[in-house]
């Protein structure tokens, strides 16, 4: 009896060791683990599209993570995603011509927001909008023009070797 109750803590202890694991790959897949930044300021980009890009998606200088996308909204004039982002106070000198643009983490991996530092020696500050930007790549948009433009070129191709088989 004693054999078998020692055992079924064991077993509990994995299980729950299990668990801890599992919750644990939640939050950092989910991106929740890292508390928001207390001392921050905010900055805006617009872009034609997001793609995938969610809210808390990283904001990223140099592959490392400076902030979190705090909010997204559609700009009514000109139908434009307008993305606020919520940048760690230490990293407060990005010049005025920084550029921001949404990359993919991975081949298919979640998106996020990557800075890239100007030459400007004025700084952005809390509330300002960053002027250059470049949207998400679209995967079906990129495979279609693809598809679309390789089967122009096969037909070209084919009635050129037709038309170069009548000279002779």
């Amino acid at each position: 009896m004693q054999q078998k109750r020692g055992i079924d803590l064991i077993v509990g202890l994995f299980v729950l060791g299990g668990i801890a694991a599992l919750v644990f790959l939640a939050l950092r897949v989910g991106n929740l683990s890292t508390a928001s930044v207390d001392n921050a300021y905010r900055l805006y980009a617009e872009f034609d599209n997001i793609g995938g890009l969610k809210l808390k998606a990283p904001v990223t200088l140099a592959g490392v993570n400076i902030g979190r996308v705090t909010d997204v909204k559609i700009e009514k004039a000109f139908y434009t995603a307008v993305v606020e982002m919520s940048i760690d106070s230490k990293y407060d000198n990005l010049p005025e011509d920084t550029s921001a643009a949404i990359l993919t983490a991975g081949l298919l991996g979640s998106q996020y927001v990557g800075l890239e530092p100007g030459a400007e020696e004025s700084y952005l500050a809390d509330g300002d909008k960053i002027e250059i930007t470049q949207s998400s790549l679209v995967l079906e948009n990129l495979i279609s023009t693809f598809i679309t433009s390789g089967a122009g070129q096969g037909a070209a191709a084919q009635s050129g070797s037709e038309s170069s088989g009548d000279d002779f």
